[in-house]
């Protein structure tokens, strides 16, 4: 499968919703990896890239339309502090769309018929820093000096022809802005995906202005949120699609929250298949999952939007 054009996928996204895969990071602890390291999944780009087409495949095997590519957290910064080169770094970025591919050509191979899509990740300047960063922003760099960070990467992404970049888990308008002016040129469409807290970014602005950066983007196709509570969805994704009448992104986390000083998930699960039907209805056209949410509630979001109400 090659790749698609932004036509194409924007055909698809007014054909229905377009289900996103869930948490790559879970999946792939959950098949006993360990990912306690500052490149968190993207270490096994290079160690184990079967274990990543394996997850993928368990995706789009449960219903999933898209997988995200596990370049979340990969960085050529961040694998120069590892001691890889800047070459062998730009292959472990395109090796991640590949791995994809791979796992859709599988899924195709074992009876999957629909189309099957891939975006290739580019998370937040601090999830390269690994200190919990991206969930705050304000960094205390330009535009500029941001842009300067994610275009390389991102121009490595686009080399291996995904369908589209999706630009996820960002906390603030600076660092929006900067991947804005970053993904021009590239010749591949993005998504633009905030994290956010309430009806704020995680850097406190509201969303109605961090939304409005992306109405004019050429390059953009859909915007909306990921990485959040389930409960902040809804009503971002209305505020999305009044502000900039593009499709919108929903994928949030299960609803768990993270003890940082117990290194657990605590609390409870409210991602369900009936939520992502509201999503949905608020205007979401592509839907999916995060941290801690796996195959098994793909497989229900997939059928209940399928049938426009939730199983049972």
């Amino acid at each position: 499968m090659g790749p698609r054009t932004s036509t194409a996928l924007a055909e698809a996204l007014a054909a229905g919703p377009v289900v996103l895969d869930g948490g790559l990071s879970n999946q792939l602890e959950s098949a006993g990896h360990d990912l306690g390291d500052a490149l968190w999944s993207a270490r096994l780009l290079a160690e184990r890239p079967e274990a990543i087409t394996g997850a993928h495949l368990s995706y789009f095997l449960a219903g999933a339309d898209v997988a995200i590519t596990s370049s979340y957290q990969a960085t050529f910064e961040g694998f120069a502090r590892r001691g890889t080169g800047r070459d062998k770094a730009a292959g472990l970025l395109r090796l991640s769309v590949d791995l994809a591919r791979e796992a859709a050509a599988r899924a195709r191979a074992r009876g999957v018929r629909r189309p099957l899509w891939v975006a290739a990740s580019a998370g937040p300047y601090g999830a390269m820093l690994a200190d919990g960063s991206e969930y705050r922003g304000r960094y205390g760099l330009t535009v500029a000096e941001l842009e300067a960070f994610h275009r390389p990467r991102l121009e490595a992404l686009a080399a291996a022809g995904p369908d589209v970049l999706a630009l996820e888990t960002v906390p603030d308008t600076d660092e929006a802005a900067a991947l804005l002016r970053a993904v021009r040129g590239l010749g591949v469409p993005a998504w633009l995906s905030y994290s956010v807290s309430g009806d704020r970014t995680r850097a406190g602005q509201p969303l109605q202005e961090a939304f409005a950066l992306a109405a004019d983007a050429d390059e953009v196709i859909a915007v909306g949120v990921n990485c959040c509570a389930p409960e902040d969805v809804s009503a971002a994704v209305r505020t999305a699609a009044r502000v900039t009448g593009k499709p919108v992104v929903a994928y949030p986390n299960s609803g768990e929250g993270w003890d940082a000083e117990a290194h657990a998930w605590d609390g409870r699960v409210t991602f369900t298949a009936s939520e992502a039907v509201g999503w949905r209805d608020a205007g979401a056209g592509l839907i999916g999952g995060c941290c801690r949410v796996g195959p098994d509630s793909i497989t229900a979001v997939a059928r209940a939007l399928a049938r426009g109400r939730p199983p049972g």
